[in-house]
């Protein structure tokens, strides 16, 4: 079964930069598209990117367009989330899906794997 663990999160100052991973195990996430989600305490999951299985196209929520970078590096079995220019509106919980048979899309339920999550908060 795929296991997926996130890392990367930490404290960084408002314009700072993080890079979140993905690394999985038990699988190669070559055949999935990925996505990453958050969620900050009180609010519901929310869609962040996504990369496809097929084509590594990619998809991006509006409020972070232009700041986040996705990409993955199957040779690594792994998947990046490049985060620049924090707001503190970006703190929350990351995690990080894989969905098998999905093209793309930013909608948790179809996504069949996630991992634990890492925290990230951007703070002054």
């Amino acid at each position: 079964q795929l296991q997926l663990v996130e890392s990367g999160g930490g404290l960084v100052q408002p314009g700072g930069s993080l890079t979140l991973s993905c690394t999985a195990s038990g699988g190669t996430l070559a055949y999935y598209t990925i996505g990453w989600f958050r969620q900050a305490p009180g609010k519901e999951r929310e869609g962040v990117s996504c990369i496809s299985r097929r084509d590594h196209t990619t998809l991006y929520t509006e409020s972070v367009k232009g700041r986040f970078t996705i990409f993955r590096d199957n040779a690594k079995n792994t998947v990046y989330l490049q985060m620049n220019s924090l707001k503190p509106e970006d703190t929350a919980v990351y995690y990080c899906a894989a969905g098998y048979g999905l093209d793309y899309g930013l909608a948790p339920y179809d996504y069949d794997y996630w991992g634990q999550g890492t925290q990230v908060t951007v703070s002054s």
